[in-house]
């Protein structure tokens, strides 16, 4: 790290203004959460009036969800042959084009077919979106950027559900036209917007891509993705599919309440991510990972062990705060590994993979702890994990002003929190 901290700080106070593309991408990311947040509700029902079974309704976010997890090292290994804008304007189209497909699916399997490619291109888009944040990312401003681009996403996660339900009385199948036609719309202001940008552009002096197998010698990188397996499992795996059950099932309150719980998860998120970000870029992101790890993993367990809708929904803030704590420095981390100078395509695919996996596995092993257990142990388990992660980052190098991966080699070593032999 740098031996001038008092350097550090003035150089992030000298250097406020961020690149035009970084608030270009954030105000994509707003359009890709919101529309899902349109769809998402209204597809099991629409899947529905097709006439089959619920558990088939219900394998249409499985199978999106299970082809973003296969295509995401493919789409890194895209990204760094083709560059990051094509793959991520190829991304927003492929979604764009087969959500439009879908309200005009004449039977279940048409609409199985359509949502699947969606989850291809959701996984070029994701990918290269990260890529892409890494790559116009200051280095002075990671963090700062990093909680820009994951607002961008958690704003458009809580205001998508309220705008579907403006857009209800329209038909099962007008949310995937709006929704279609948006995301065209985003493709072409990012297109136009990026074509000329030197910024996004690859760097000709730096083509050799960095593998996954050289970043996994990295400590923190490993850390990384541990933490964001936990992140998924966590955020998704217990939040998105156990919570609204455990508020009606074990507290035995409304959906309302239910909905109530999960947007209060997502203001915690919201009003630590960007201040957090901000923060790692002045203080380093290990102390900041650690910190929204462990207190993310005590106040899980709270929420499951809680019997009062007051203290369950204080804790769930508390809970959401503390996530959005790490999220932005995790980021930040994996983009302090890779660098801005060099194709990273697989690396953060992997990366981005980790929290897939963490989601489909927890959903599964937590649904059935909640069963055959209780509510409150899949709540403990899941603490667990995030303290695991927290642990992890307790043995990883501080990535904040130390060599990128792709640094020579005589740069790298344990001392500076590179390469581990």
């Amino acid at each position: 790290m740098s031996s001038d901290p008092e350097g550090d700080c003035r150089a992030v106070a000298e250097k406020p203004r961020l690149p035009r593309e970084v608030w270009l991408l954030a105000g994509a990311n707003v359009v890709v959460a919101l529309g899902y947040g349109v769809v998402a509700p209204v597809l099991p029902q629409y899947a529905l009036h097709f006439g089959v079974s619920l558990s088939a309704a219900t394998f249409v976010i499985t199978a999106f969800a299970f082809m973003r997890l296969v295509a995401a090292p493919p789409a890194g290994l895209l990204a760094n042959r083709l560059g990051e804008r094509r793959v991520y304007i190829s991304g927003l189209v492929i979604v764009a084009l087969s959500t439009g497909a879908c309200a005009f699916a004449e039977n279940y399997w048409q609409l199985l077919v359509f949502r699947t490619a969606g989850g291809l291109g959701s996984a070029m888009f994701t990918v290269s979106s990260l890529g892409l944040m890494i790559r116009i990312s200051p280095e002075h401003a990671r963090g700062r950027v990093a909680g820009l681009f994951s607002t961008g996403f958690l704003i458009g996660s809580v205001g998508g559900p309220m705008l579907g339900s403006l857009t209800a009385g329209l038909g099962l199948s007008a949310p995937f036209v709006i929704y279609g036609v948006a995301l065209l719309v985003a493709a072409g202001v990012v297109f136009v917007s990026l074509r000329g940008s030197t910024v996004a552009a690859p760097d000709p002096e730096h083509e050799a891509g960095v593998s996954v197998r050289r970043v996994l010698r990295h400590r923190a990188y490993l850390a990384a993705l541990f933490s964001n397996f936990a992140h998924g499992w966590a955020s998704f795996g217990l939040r998105i599919a156990l919570v609204p059950l455990f508020v009606v099932e074990g507290l035995g309150h409304s959906p309302g309440a239910a909905g109530m719980a999960l947007a209060t998860f997502a203001i915690g998120n919201v009003s630590a991510v960007i201040p957090s970000g901000y923060l790692s870029d002045r203080i380093g992101r290990r102390k900041l990972m650690i910190a929204g790890l462990g207190v993310a993993a005590v106040t899980t367990v709270l929420v499951g062990l809680t019997t009062s809708l007051p203290i369950f929904l204080a804790a769930a803030y508390v809970t959401g705060a503390a996530t959005g704590m790490f999220v932005s420095p995790q980021q930040a981390a994996v983009a302090d590994i890779i660098g801005n100078k060099a194709h990273g395509g697989t690396a953060v695919g992997t990366f981005q993979m980790m929290a897939d996996v963490g989601s489909i596995v927890g959903s599964l092993v937590l649904g059935l702890i909640a069963e055959h257990a209780a509510f409150s142990w899949a709540f403990v388990v899941s603490g667990a994990m995030l303290a695991l992660a927290a642990l992890g980052w307790t043995a990883a190098p501080e990535t904040r002003g130390r060599p990128a991966v792709h640094t020579p080699a005589r740069a790298i070593g344990p001392e500076a929190g590179g390469e581990v032999p």
